[in-house]
């Protein structure tokens, strides 16, 4: 899959003035053999304040074109974790009271910071999916999904879901009724309200905060052409920083953060699972069960890591999608039918009514309320926060050519009204029990969730089907997140330019082995209750990364809008006639329908057409004073590829790049025979990305014609940018350059040079 990058032309809401040809900038040497100005950055470390400096991305941040380990992520993330399990292997009660005393402080003092934090996530979400920019693409404009919607949200749901969701689903509802975080126990308003908070916990902020870094990372990615990495996403707020020691530990805390979020998943799951495999295979509970399964676990995911998304990880996600739905099928037609149906219905309703007023509650007048948020609202947000880098990591991944409005809005219904049908098929079935008098089974929910889970199971009829069916559908749980995990982790510790790549085998059986040891260290320390304590803990730096990814993803969204009204404004007596693709003759649009050329015959083209054009242009350029530079770019495959780009002064560059971008050749395609799987075209980048339309079978006047067109395009902008006179994010008040008296100044300006 190529890196295909946006295929519009963006720019920066600032103010520019324009200098006379006669007058040109100081110039400075470029690092990519060009010039640039030396007003545009004051130093190579600035942050990006225009589209112009954003598109230097892909280059700044890539240092070697092939994918490589980041040894130092590796190293001082793998120490740390392994220092962490060594410590609570060994002294596991003073890592317990440690982690107690820890979580006890930011309960204290802190909670108040994770409420706010996932409140804003939620409404940054909302704001981008229900703007205008919720248009715009995870890649260029021409891109579309790569799956179909039905496998999709299967892996959108198997992958930020694991089999925690099961271990909570029945504890939690009986433990919110009997012991409430407001009122008194077991009452009509516990009842109503207990089934709600699991649902709350497993809802709309999870996947809110998935939503969040996987349409900011997926946008970088497809879009600009950056690595698939919180890193880059960063980009337009630390620029080339990212790149150093910055970055790196910005990736650290991701990856620190993801390998804990994913072992107390896998801890959950294998303290679920021990007692599921001691039912059906007569073995004894405890400790050595939970081990050999961590162990088995890991052989397993190692062997289905491997394989890749698309064998591995999909299968896994789809077989784990239809076994989740049988068992909830199962459950719904031989348990009490209609009180489940009826529940469901009332759950969502209230839920919808007082999501608001749950999401800013901290208890803070309720006696006890501290140590209640503690042990779940605040464990649930932590442990969402912790799984954000890791889930937007892979649903990026799978996600390319979706828009923004579309991923987060599946994001955030799709996923989450099937939680909501597991968590209330099973919490109402819990609670059915406990409000028929049935308190041995609720000492037992509430006691040991674990096994309260399977009790539940052998009071339905045919219990041993449905414990076998339940306990495959827990394993497929825990192997999707331990298969994506170990993806994400690999991911994490190296730089692969190519999104579509994923990191090396080897490094992500080291993931899978290390994430084991962690598990098991925090068995040894207290278990379930230990990984909660953990989880809070190593969240909390992963929070500034939420707010790091807003303030940058708000501020390119914001050039994207600036770009989008600079095209609305243009100018009818300037609109070309062929609009954003080069007009062909209809023998030239036939024969296109049916060539897919190899890289040998688009170099030809490139050397032959591309090139003379615009030297021809460069010089007319020039002749009438114009700052012309004609440059090329290297691409991965050594060939050298045009580059046009006309100085402005104060004003953005006019850029105009022509690539060459592998594609697949279509199934349906017009040829009778197929003799390769991939074809090359040769596409025109601007400042931020792909035009999405291809040059190849032009002639060269019809090249210079596009030219023109593209240029005259980039003037309409600018005539559009002096329209205000107001500081923006992008462009700080201290940092505007004059603006001319009349917008038209500019336009004016290029009549008189004709």
């Amino acid at each position: 899959m190529p890196i295909e990058p946006s295929d519009n032309e963006r720019g920066e809401a600032a103010q520019p003035r324009m200098q006379a040809p006669n007058a040109p900038p100081p110039l400075e040497r470029s690092r990519f053999g060009g010039t640039e100005r030396r007003h545009e950055r004051a130093a190579d470390d600035e942050a990006p304040v225009s589209r112009s400096d954003l598109s230097k991305g892909p280059q700044e941040l890539i240092e070697h074109r092939e994918a490589h380990i980041n040894w130092s992520v590796l190293v001082i993330s793998s120490v740390v974790i392994l220092a962490f399990s060594i410590w609570a292997i060994l002294i596991p009660d003073d890592a317990r009271t440690t982690m107690k005393m820890a979580v006890d402080w930011i309960a204290t003092n802190l909670g108040w910071y994770y409420v706010l934090t996932m409140t804003l996530v939620i409404g940054f979400v909302l704001w981008v999916a229900f703007s205008k920019e919720g248009d715009v693409r995870i890649g260029p404009d021409h891109s579309r999904p790569q799956y179909k919607l039905v496998t999709w949200v299967a892996m959108l749901f198997a992958a930020g879901v694991g089999i925690d969701m099961l271990f909570y689903s029945v504890t939690g509802p009986v433990v919110q009724y009997l012991y409430p975080p407001s009122g008194e126990g077991g009452t009509s308003a516990a009842r109503q309200d207990a089934v709600i908070w699991t649902m709350f916990h497993y809802g709309i902020a999870g996947w809110a905060m998935y939503a969040l870094l996987g349409m900011a990372m997926g946008y970088f990615a497809y879009r600009w052409g950056m690595p698939l990495s919180i890193r880059a996403a960063l980009y337009p707020l630390l620029g080339k920083r990212v790149r150093g020691p910055l970055g790196d530990g910005i990736s650290i805390i991701a990856l620190v953060g993801t390998v804990f979020g994913v072992a107390t998943s896998m801890g959950i799951g294998v303290v679920l699972l021990s007692v599921g495999f001691s039912l059906i295979f007569g073995l004894e509970q405890g400790l050595t069960l939970q081990i050999a399964l961590v162990i088995g676990a890991v052989i397993l995911t190692i062997a289905a890591t491997t394989s890749g998304v698309d064998r591995g990880i999909r299968w896994i996600a789809e077989l784990n999608l239809w076994s989740a739905v049988a068992m909830m099928v199962y459950i719904l037609v031989t348990g009490q039918t209609a009180f489940l149906l009826n529940a469901l219905v009332e759950n969502i309703g209230q839920f919808i009514v007082t999501f608001p007023a749950r999401t800013l509650q901290t208890f803070a007048y309720e006696p006890g309320g501290t140590e209640w948020m503690a042990g779940w609202t605040l464990f649930f947000w932590a442990f969402w926060l912790a799984w954000g880098p890791f889930v937007g990591v892979f649903l990026a991944r799978i996600s390319r050519g979706r828009t923004l409005r579309e991923f987060v809005i599946a994001a955030i219904t799709a996923p989450v009204l099937c939680d909501f049908i597991i968590v209330s098929l099973f919490g109402n079935s819990a609670l059915f029990q406990v409000l028929q008098g049935n308190t041995a089974f609720a000492e037992l929910a509430v006691k040991s969730p674990e096994r309260g889970w399977y009790a539940l199971l052998e009071m339905f009829p045919g219990a041993t089907f449905l414990i076998w069916l339940a306990t495959l559908s827990g394993l497929l749980f825990y192997l999707t997140s331990a298969n994506s995990g170990a993806m994400v982790m690999s991911n994490f510790s190296s730089t692969i330019p190519d999104p579509s790549h994923d990191g090396p085998s080897w490094l992500r059986m080291f993931w899978a082995v290390l994430t084991a040891v962690l598990t098991v260290a925090m068995l040894f320390a207290g278990g379930v209750t230990t990984m909660e304590y953990a989880t809070l803990i190593f969240a909390l730096p992963v929070t500034i990364i939420a707010y790091l990814v807003m303030g940058s993803f708000y501020k390119v969204l914001q050039m994207e809008r600036a770009e989008r009204e600079g095209r609305v404004l243009r100018r009818p007596s300037m609109a070309p006639i062929g609009g954003h693709v080069p007009e062909r003759s209809w023998k030239q649009r036939l024969e296109q329908l049916r060539a897919y050329p190899s890289l040998r015959q688009v170099t030809q083209f490139l050397d032959r057409t591309v090139r003379p054009a615009l030297d021809e242009v460069a010089a007319e350029f020039r002749s009438q004073g114009y700052d012309v530079e004609r440059d090329a770019m290297t691409n991965t495959s050594g060939i050298e590829e045009p580059l046009l780009r006309v100085s402005m002064n104060a004003f953005r560059d006019f850029h105009y790049h022509v690539a060459i971008v592998e594609a697949p050749v279509p199934m349906f395609s017009g040829r009778m025979s197929r003799e390769t799987d991939v074809y090359y075209r040769l596409e025109v980048f601007t400042q931020t990305g792909s035009g999405g339309y291809d040059l190849m079978g032009l002639t060269k006047q019809q090249i210079i014609d596009d030219v023109l067109e593209r240029y005259e395009t980039h003037l309409a902008f600018l005539t559009f940018s002096t329209a205000t006179d107001t500081a923006s994010v992008l462009t700080p008040k201290d940092q505007q350059p004059a603006v001319p008296k009349d917008a038209g100044d500019i336009q004016d300006h290029e009549e008189k040079k004709e």
